[in-house]
């Protein structure tokens, strides 16, 4: 069951970046409206079956929660901001750098050892990431200050997913989610209010993509994933985040006519193929080591 909600949640958020583009608001406001219509939409059942499981949140719970709150609220703003300098391609290509952000960050918050496998594959990943800027760069520098957004973000939906990890665990999928889009819906407010970003008097259908956003890519999508953490390990999810390209630049073709560029292919070919050997290191060792030992079990025969 957790990885067909993965399969689910991938399929949600692949519809992210198209609905963003198509806002006419400011990123921040368009990330707010996501969080607060998201929170909103918890509520009546959290209030309803959830509300006495806050009294079994620690203080380290609470603090996690609000932490991994405030890096998806970053998180957001960065990515939406990304789309409005660089393609839908290569930000959403990009963004699934995620799982070298989230090996490095286990290894410094939770002391996993990095293979060498772990670090081949990352040097693969960023190769791609290299072609698919270097290629942006030449179709403009913004489109370049746009991947170096999409990095950024990605960087800090890795942070919310480590931080939210442990809480996850040990409490509901609703109460903790409930929990952490209050926290990034509060301070995507602060944000925009200390920008003096106008929260009212957007076009009719900026206000629908603002609910299709906290229906599909939030509640179908990062709560599987967050429903998924309490089975399926950060690393895991971070890599199947790899075919949310896919589906993102095909309904990017269809629905705003976007193409993409040889470099855009040739990068993202790259760091998917990195990212899959980071995935299957586990599979690939067990391929080496059986090949060895028939290949030591013939010497031994040849030998008698």
């Amino acid at each position: 069951m957790p990885y067909i909600a993965l399969a689910i949640g991938v399929a949600a958020v692949s519809t992210a970046a198209v609905l963003v583009k198509l806002t006419t608001a400011p990123s921040a406001v368009v990330a707010f409206y996501r969080l607060l219509f998201s929170a909103l939409l918890i509520l009546p059942y959290f209030l309803f079956r959830n509300l006495p499981e806050l009294k079994a949140f620690s203080k380290k719970d609470w603090l996690f929660s609000s932490v991994a709150g405030v890096f998806l609220a970053v998180h957001f703003i960065l990515w939406f901001e990304s789309l409005k300098f660089t393609s839908v391609a290569s930000s959403v290509v990009l963004v699934t750098l995620q799982p070298l952000f989230s090996f490095v960050g286990t290894y410094f918050f939770f002391k996993e050892r990095i293979s060498s496998t772990a670090i081949i594959s990352a040097v693969i990943a960023i190769i791609g990431s290299v072609i698919i800027s270097w290629g942006d760069f030449h179709v403009s520098g913004m489109a370049l200050f746009g991947d170096i957004l999409a990095l950024a973000a990605c960087a800090m939906v890795t942070a919310y997913l480590l931080f939210g990890q442990e809480v996850r665990k040990r409490h509901s999928l609703i109460a903790y989610t409930f929990i952490v889009y209050s926290f990034s819906a509060i301070t995507l407010f602060i944000y925009c209010i200390s920008l003096q970003y106008p929260l009212m008097s957007y076009p009719t259908e900026d206000w629908v993509y603002f609910l299709l956003l906290a229906i599909v890519p939030t509640l179908f999508g990062h709560s599987l994933f967050n429903w998924s953490l309490k089975w399926i390990s950060t690393n895991a999810i971070s890599v199947s985040i790899l075919f949310e390209p896919v589906g993102a630049i095909i309904l990017a073709y269809i629905l705003l006519g976007e193409t993409v560029i040889i470099s855009q292919v040739i990068g993202g070919i790259v760091i998917v193929f990195g990212i899959l050997v980071f995935a299957f290191e586990k599979q690939l060792k067990r391929i080496v080591k059986t090949r060895m030992a028939k290949s030591e079990n013939g010497q031994h025969f040849t030998m008698k």
